[in-house]
C-alpha cells in the first residue's frame, strides 16, 4: 500500500506558443501567485504557481484534443469563481448534480478542463 500525504502539484499543458498567454491568464484572471521554477533542470519552457495548498505547473506539449480528464479544486465560493470566468468569457461546463456539492467545470482558453467545488 502506497501511504499518500496530499497532492502535491498538478500539471496542465499548452502548445509552446500559448505558453505566455496561459501565464498571463492564471496569473491576471485567475489570480494565482507565479513561483520560481527551477529552469535549468527542464528541456522545456514553464511555469509554476501557488494555488490553496498545492502548485500548478504549466508545461509545454503539442497541440491534444479535448478531453474530460480533469482536474477539481474546491473552492470558497464557487458562485464568485463562475462570474469572474464569465466576465472574462471563459466557457463553463454543466456538471451533473453531486449531493453536498454545488460545482461546475471550465476549459481555460487553452483546452485544458477544471472543475471548481464548493461544498454546501
Amino acid at each position: 500500500m502506497i501511504a499518500f500525504k496530499r497532492a502535491n502539484h498538478i500539471n496542465i499543458c499548452v502548445t509552446p506558443e500559448q505558453l505566455e498567454d496561459a501565464k498571463a491568464f492564471y496569473a491576471d484572471v485567475i489570480g494565482l501567485k507565479q513561483i520560481p521554477r527551477p529552469d535549468h533542470i527542464f528541456n522545456s519552457k514553464g511555469y509554476w504557481f501557488d494555488i490553496g495548498d498545492m502548485q500548478l505547473h504549466i508545461g509545454v506539449e503539442p497541440k491534444t484534443p479535448r478531453s474530460t480528464r480533469h482536474t477539481a479544486f474546491e473552492v470558497e465560493d464557487v458562485a464568485a469563481a463562475k462570474k469572474l470566468l464569465q466576465e472574462h468569457n471563459v466557457e463553463l461546463v454543466k456538471e451533473p448534480v453531486v449531493p453536498g456539492w454545488d460545482r461546475f467545470a471550465f476549459y481555460d482558453p487553452f483546452g485544458n478542463r477544471i472543475e471548481l467545488i464548493q461544498i454546501v
